[in-house]
């Protein structure tokens, strides 16, 4: 099976950024998050985290926080800010206020 841990794939030309786990020596999807780019601000480009996903199969085993966790440092690391569109990043942005100056300012 698998020991909770997921692998994060950004599938860029797809705009999708993709959680796996290993189940019994092969990948199998758990989820994703969708994103739209907005490029060229001075605070690097804005990335609007529109939809995330975890299959039902897989729900209530702390696939999406890894998912967004993930993804926020992907987001830190290139440099960028997050727009949160979808309601899930909103709350774990919420909960986890480390994060809270990734988000871009509006306006």
């Amino acid at each position: 099976m698998t020991d909770g841990a997921i692998t994060v794939t950004h599938l860029a030309e797809r705009e999708r950024y993709r959680a796996e786990i290993d189940e019994d020596g092969a990948p199998v999807e758990v989820g994703y998050i969708d994103y739209t780019r907005d490029a060229g601000h001075a605070d690097g480009d804005r990335i609007a985290l529109t939809h995330t996903v975890v299959y039902d199969r897989f729900g209530g085993h702390g696939y999406a926080g890894q998912l967004v966790r993930t993804v926020l440092d992907d987001i830190r690391a290139d440099g960028n800010k997050v727009v949160p569109v979808c309601s899930y990043v909103v709350r774990y942005i919420e909960k986890h206020p480390e994060y809270s100056d990734l988000v871009a300012a509006t306006g």
